[in-house]
């Protein structure tokens, strides 16, 4: 007899939860996107236009709240302690993912704290040089990097950052020993380079771009394996210096434990978002490339990347507190 009431009880649950899964979301329940950055950034206006046109095709308010700190930990780790049932979502960089677990002691989260739902879009550094710096083109710059490494310096973003660990990569690939200098963001950080207080920086396209085009800056190369269709005469660093590539993305992420069909159908709806008018716009504005996978293939980006991040940081010898 209790067998039979345990059987009926568990039916009644999965009743039960077919049926909140059914209804998710909930009309006028909202869902919220957590940017873990300051406002402005390029993850938090990717946010905010799939938050306007998610609203739309789901029928319910979804709305973008920005939780700083950390370098992106404080806002991750809200997302990941946070209910499994698809109303807090993050929209995440590749470094936070694939970088900072390998980097930082203690960090409060891990990739496995989370459900990977899509990988939004891609997009890539460039790495721009100082208008007096004496290299003329890529071919160039191995062997002065090399030959000058004690008399130069690359800037990057903070630590932990994109630019970081591919200036720490740059000198993987070519033998040299140019000494890195943080920044408290990409801001002060060019403007040191602007003034030549720092020689090399690897900065986003649409940051670097009016410096380039009004001859303030030279641009050496692109990070990524192929160059960008909107700047075809900035070749890739890879076609000179083999072995480096360096491509960054910001992806969509919920708590682990997520109910498959919940997954399923943000995914379908993000990924709606992504292929809108509005967003194209917004890839041609900021150079980024729009991708919206599935989340089995955003969950293999994050395991390729930190693997190549973690090899880097060990190569490199780099340890953060």
């Amino acid at each position: 007899m209790k067998s039979i009431f345990k059987l009926i009880v568990l039916a009644a649950l999965a009743l039960s939860s077919a049926a909140a899964l059914a209804q998710f979301p909930t009309p006028g329940k909202p869902i919220t996107i957590v940017n873990p950055y300051p406002p402005g950034g390029l993850g938090d206006l990717l946010a905010r236009a799939m938050a306007r046109q998610m609203t739309e095709s789901l029928g319910t308010p979804v709305v973008v709240e920005s939780r700083p700190g950390a370098n992106g930990a404080i806002g991750i780790t809200y997302v990941a302690r946070s209910q499994p049932d698809g109303y807090t979502l993050g929209s995440v960089p590749m470094s936070t993912l694939a970088i900072n677990p390998v980097i930082y002691k203690g960090l409060t989260y891990q990739p496995k704290d989370l459900t990977p739902i899509t990988q939004a879009v891609t997009f890539s550094n460039v790495l721009v040089a100082n208008i007096d710096v004496p290299v003329g083109s890529l071919k160039d710059l191995p062997g002065y990097l090399r030959d000058k490494s004690a008399d130069l310096n690359f800037a990057s973003q903070g630590n932990g950052s994109s630019g970081h660990l591919e200036g720490a990569l740059l000198n993987l690939s070519t033998g040299a020993h140019v000494t890195h200098v943080p920044y408290q963001g990409s801001g002060p950080a060019m403007q040191d380079l602007l003034s030549g207080k720092v020689q090399f920086m690897f900065e986003t396209v649409p940051a670097a771009m009016p410096f380039i085009k009004s001859g303030r800056l030279k641009a050496l190369g692109i990070a990524s394996a192929a160059a960008l269709p909107g700047s075809p005469d900035i070749p890739p660093i890879s076609s000179v210096i083999k072995g480096f590539e360096a491509t960054n993305w910001i992806g969509v992420v919920g708590p682990a434990g997520m109910p498959a069909d919940v997954v399923a159908k943000l995914n379908e709806h993000i990924v709606r978002a992504l292929k809108s008018p509005e967003m194209a716009r917004l890839a041609e504005e900021r150079s980024v490339v729009i991708v919206g996978s599935k989340p089995e293939e955003l969950a293999r980006v994050i395991a390729a990347d930190t693997k190549k991040w973690t090899e880097v940081v060990r190569d490199a010898r780099i340890k953060l507190d």
